[in-house]
């Protein structure tokens, strides 16, 4: 645990000092189309501007707005909205609604086909999800923020306590099922198609999904990765997975059942360690008997 755990900062590879890169950090801007030039991650006045971590040397985005490269996500989803030769744009954080005014939350990305007079056409949803961090990630950007050019003498296993992981479990359990369940369901029910932004290594920790054709294809779970190309990292699409909405519901939020007798096994060791350390406290049928 001796390489320093950021790869991206602030948009640049963490080992980049072009002054390009430079003038990046300085000014703690954002290259990938956020909402405003600097980066608003965590806190707008003090960011926490990590576009990316390193897992197993290989660059794991941590924050959605890094997926906003060249808008290669918008282009990708409209073609499976709408095909080509689509008049099209895209919405940001849109405000969905049930059937009673209460907030579904936010969609993250909507596309809209419009005719030459500017109406609206036809929508489609794409849902971002970056991966969650296991870990402090702050106290890493900090240390290498301090003195950027010197990360390579810095012993980074000294961080071991809160070194950052990729937390893929907590990022579809408390983030992606809860998306699809609440939003997805709104969208289905109106008829409309969803694309889910992943990257690929998070959606290869998700169980296998029953997958369809394009023209079943109620989701199209895009997936991206990160390839180093001279000066930086570039966006690329790696595959599309096509499938249909309850299918890929279902086939992640219900987990499989592990062996009966491992569970056994657990409950033996409990139990075996209560009874070779019984509790100094009086139990109910002791008081009972007083």
């Amino acid at each position: 645990m001796s390489h320093n755990p950021l790869a991206e900062v602030f948009g640049f590879p963490s080992n980049s000092f072009s002054e390009q890169a430079k003038r990046y950090r300085r000014n703690k801007l954002c290259p990938y189309n956020n909402k405003v030039p600097s980066c608003t991650k965590d806190k707008a006045n003090d960011p926490l501007g990590v576009c990316s971590i390193y897992h197993k040397q290989t660059p794991v985005i941590t924050c959605p707005v890094r997926f906003r490269q060249d808008w290669l996500i918008a282009e990708n989803a409209a073609n499976f909205f709408f095909g080509a030769n689509t008049n099209w744009t895209s919405l940001t954080e849109v405000r969905l609604k049930d059937v009673n005014g209460q907030s579904a939350g936010n969609i993250d990305v909507v596309l809209v086909s419009y005719d030459e007079r500017g109406r609206v056409l036809d929508f489609g949803a794409v849902e971002v999800q970056a991966v969650y961090i296991s870990g402090n990630v702050r106290k890493p950007f900090e240390t290498y923020m301090n003195h950027p050019e010197g990360w390579e003498s810095v012993d980074w296993s000294r961080l071991a306590d809160y070194y950052p992981t990729p937390d893929y479990l907590s990022s579809s359990r408390k983030r992606l099922v809860p998306q699809l369940l609440y939003k997805g369901k709104i969208l289905r029910e109106w008829g409309k198609k969803q694309v889910i932004v992943v990257q690929k290594s998070f959606f290869d920790t998700l169980p296998v999904l029953p997958q369809v054709g394009l023209e079943e294809a109620e989701i199209a779970w895009t997936l991206y990765d990160l390839e180093r190309r001279n000066e930086n990292f570039d966006l690329v699409l790696n595959n599309v997975v096509y499938t249909e909405y309850w299918a890929a519901i279902n086939r992640i939020s219900t987990p499989e059942a592990g062996r009966l007798e491992d569970f056994v096994e657990i409950l033996q060791q409990k139990l075996d360690d209560k009874l070779d350390n019984p509790p100094d406290t009086q139990t109910i049928a002791d008081i009972a008997l007083q």
